[in-house]
Order: structure tokens, then sequence, then C-alpha cells
């Protein structure tokens, strides 16, 4: 009786998880772009602020390394204070810091321009006639101040049209997951009357579910973006903790979202 030896087949390699997403939409124009994961090497976290006092670049070697393959340099890379405000600042043509601002604009080909959130909004608009970049921060606080529509408006300012605009949402928290009460709710009745209730679903009582990413669309598309035109993966960083990090879940590091003209 012949005698036969099984062997397993070799389990097949863990699969690492991303260092970085890519919006398609922006990509398929040949706008290098990424949003960081908790995977990405060498992205500062909560506990390295960035300000006047301390403008070193919050990424390190590794992720430069990291990003590079997305066609992004960060070596001219360019980021601000973020205040939950609605100023615009123009990034430095060499990269840098830019000051406090939650809305960079840029001409500069091959200059990214970075956004850091764990649950906000980091939009990017692009026109690629201009050529001309926008990358924006946008939390309940900037969507109350315009955040969205400021952006738009500084495009427009470099020679930018709001119908020739591409827009992108990076992952944020979701409608799902984004409990609030006051002062959040008087202050969207204040700014948008008679419309911030689309925006929500009640909960109990004095507390919504707020949509962050319904509302910034509204706000895109009423400032003249083509609503075909906004990409929004709507994946929500409070729900992906294996991939995404979480401010209301306690996380203390954040996801960066870059773009760079070509």
């Amino acid at each position: 009786m012949f005698g036969t030896t099984l062997t397993a087949d070799p389990p097949p390699p863990a699969r690492q998880p991303p260092a970085y997403l890519t919006f398609a939409s922006l990509t398929a124009l040949g706008l290098p772009n990424a949003t960081t994961t908790r995977h990405c090497p060498g992205v500062a976290s909560f506990a390295e602020p960035i300000s006047a006092a301390n403008p070193v670049s919050p990424f390190n070697a590794d992720a430069i390394r990291t990003l590079r393959v997305a066609g992004l340099d960060l070596t001219r890379v360019s980021y601000a204070k973020q205040v939950h405000g609605a100023e615009v600042a123009r990034a430095p043509a060499g990269g840098g810091f830019a000051g406090a601002a939650d809305i960079l604009v840029t001409v500069e080909p091959h200059a990214p321009l970075a956004i850091f959130t764990a649950d906000c909004l980091a939009i990017v608009l692009y026109d690629p006639e201009v050529p001309a970049l926008a990358a924006a921060h946008v939390g309940w606080r900037g969507t109350v101040r315009g955040v969205a529509q400021a952006a738009v408006a500084a495009l427009g300012r470099l020679g930018a049209r709001p119908e020739r605009l591409y827009a992108a949402i990076a992952p944020s928290i979701g409608p799902c997951c984004y409990e609030v009460d006051e002062p959040v709710t008087s202050e969207l009745a204040r700014a948008y009357p008679g419309r911030w209730e689309a925006w929500v679903t009640p909960r109990q009582a004095g507390r919504v579910m707020l949509d962050l990413w319904t509302a910034n669309e509204a706000l895109l598309r009423e400032a003249g973006v083509d609503p075909p035109r906004v990409e929004n993966p709507r994946l929500c960083t409070a729900c992906h903790l294996e991939m995404l990090y979480s401010y209301r879940r306690g996380h203390r590091g954040r996801l960066a979202t870059l773009a760079a003209l070509p």
C-alpha cells in the first residue's frame, strides 16, 4: 500500500492594512492625493500641536517615504494651526507653516496642502483649468461659520469657477455616531434657520444625530459646486476604528488629508 503524506497549503500572507486611502475622482484627474490611516507611520499626534511657536513639520521621514508613493512631496507640504474658524491662508511657495487658518489654498504645482482631522471633515477642492487647489478643515463650528462656502470663494479669487470645481470629503464622523446637543443645535439654528433640521435626526430630548456630510454637500451645492463632482465615500471614523482615528472614541492620533497640484 502506497503511503501519501498530506500537507496543507501555506496560509496566504497577512494583508497589510493600507497606510493611506485615495479619492478615485481626484486620482482620475491626475491630482496626487491621500488620506492617511492609523497605519501610516510618521504623522504627528494631538500631543504635538502645530503652532507659531512650534511650526515643525508634522511629518517625519517615515511619512515622507510612504506618501512619496502617492506622488506627494512632503518636503514642500504646507500646514496650519487649525482653529475651527473660516480664515483662509495662501500656502507658502516652498511649503511650511501657513499660520492660523482652516482653509489653505495654492496655485503652486507639486506643493501639497495638509489638513488634520480625527472626526471633522477634510474637504479638497480642485479647479483643473486654473489650476487651483484648496483644502479645508470643517467641524460643526466650521459648518456654522461657512468654511465650505469660504473655500469656494477663496478659489474664486484665484481665478477658479465653482462649476468647474471637483470636491472630495475625507473620512469623518457620520450621522450614525455624531450625537450633539446645545450649543451645537442653537448655533446651527442661528446660522441656517429653517434649513438645519434637514441635517439632523432627533434622538432623546434635546439631542440629535448630526449629518455633517449632508450639510456640507448642501453648502457646496449652494456655493455653485456641481453635486456629481463631489466625491464622499461616507466612511465614518467612529465606525472604523481598526483603520481610522476618532477623537470621540478617545484617540490622540490624527489623519492627514493631502493633495497637490500636478
